[in-house]
């Protein structure tokens, strides 16, 4: 019998933003000059005291094993986070630090989900959503949120797709890629429903520190109890602290899906990196000039690269509220000619705009709309300025 290899692994779609971050990359190397919108991590550098701190964890020892779950240090710092940012009270046998954003999500859906279990997921989602709940056996229902509703679903879609078989709903809030946030009355419908219909809430908020004009943070699981029970907050310092690189992430769920999501990482990873669990503790504890500094920019760039893209010919997008992504309508685009040619999809837009003009976007079929694209303002505003230039000279052109 000849070997085979595993068809779930099989099944796995690579990550289309890694592809075009890495391809913009190769003809940087090249010294072509490239703009590249794709970058999904802050262009800051992790501010000093933080990587002070993890130098001075590898000069005083720390540098062995740590519970496999996170020092008690650190989830004693992520339980103040929580209960001071997010007004949701953890015990720190509540928390898992886990090795980024990723592996959180990939212990709540090892911890919750049976084979053909449903996870439903709103679309525009990150991508690599559907994918981690295929591997934890889980199966992905997908439900679309139009542009007019503002790219966030409603709480009668969620309570449509509800089967026999839901396990749990995805939340992300602020958005990758749309950048839009969910009011408190969403969200407590959505809590209504998740109550009366029984079903788990993976409330991913890695961007919550990166909001703009005064819009409000919720927490779903600060609504009430009966939410609280369900919900598991995820969370992290890659994005509001520039630590993308560290891989440090943390939730906060029940006493009972804790234990099973650490015993899960023990086997899988033991702990996160000690270093770096002493550089997220200095994140959180120590001053927080540096977001403030980051936020600021960020709302600047937001400000110019909406504008630019709300002036240019046969494209859109809606203002975000939060993260650092554009999502921007091309649909009219699809049925436009270039050089003679109808453009026909988001893939041979994302092609053209990398070979002719050096201009590299995130084309989001893979995020679940085949005629947006993702342009990341997590780059110099220099940069932006050259790559919307590019993107206007293109839209230009078409016929």
């Amino acid at each position: 019998m000849a070997l085979t290899l595993s068809k779930k692994a099989q099944a796995v779609k690579p990550s289309s933003t890694l592809a075009i971050t890495a391809k913009a990359k190769e003809l940087k190397e090249k010294g072509i000059d490239v703009v590249g919108f794709g970058a999904g991590e802050p262009d800051f550098n992790t501010p000093d005291n933080i990587c002070e701190a993890a130098i001075k964890a590898i000069h005083s020892g720390f540098t062995k094993y740590t519970p496999a779950d996170g020092t008690m240090e650190l989830k004693k710092a992520v339980c103040d986070k929580f209960l001071n940012f997010n007004k949701i009270k953890y015990e720190p046998n509540q928390i898992v630090v886990s090795n980024g954003g990723k592996h959180s999500l990939t212990n709540i859906f090892q911890a919750i989900c049976n084979p053909g279990d449903e996870v439903i997921i709103p679309a525009p989602f990150w991508l690599s959503y559907p994918e981690i709940v295929r591997l934890a056996d889980g199966v992905p229902v997908i439900i679309r949120a139009e542009k007019e509703q503002n790219y966030k679903v409603t709480a009668a879609q969620i309570e449509a797709a509800c089967t026999e078989k839901t396990k749990a709903l995805i939340l992300n809030s602020p958005n990758n890629p749309s950048g839009m946030i969910y009011t408190r009355e969403e969200l407590e419908a959505i809590a209504e429903v998740a109550v009366r219909k029984d079903f788990y809430v993976v409330s991913d908020e890695m961007y919550e520190h990166l909001i703009y004009d005064g819009a409000e943070v919720v927490s779903i699981a600060s609504l009430n109890d009966e939410i609280y029970k369900r919900t598991i907050t995820c969370s992290g310092v890659a994005k509001s602290y520039s630590m993308t690189g560290w891989r440090i992430g943390f939730t906060g769920s029940s006493k009972e899906i804790a234990k099973l999501m650490g015993s899960v990482q023990s086997h899988q990873t033991s702990n996160p990196n000690s270093i770096a669990q002493k550089a997220a503790y200095e994140a959180l504890v120590g001053p927080q000039d540096s977001v403030r500094k980051m936020h600021a920019e960020f709302n600047k760039r937001r400000d110019y690269m909406y504008d630019r893209i709300a002036n240019m010919k046969h494209i859109s997008a809606l203002k975000p509220q939060g993260a650092f992504y554009l999502f921007v309508d091309i649909s009219k685009t699809l049925d436009m000619e270039y050089k003679g040619s109808k453009i026909g999809n988001v893939s041979e837009l994302a092609r053209i705009l990398i070979e002719d003009y050096n201009v590299a976007v995130i084309p989001c079929a893979d995020f679940g709309f085949d005629d947006h694209i993702r342009l990341s303002y997590a780059i110099s505003l220099e940069q932006i300025k050259k790559g919307l230039d590019r993107i206007e000279e293109f839209v230009n052109v078409l016929a």
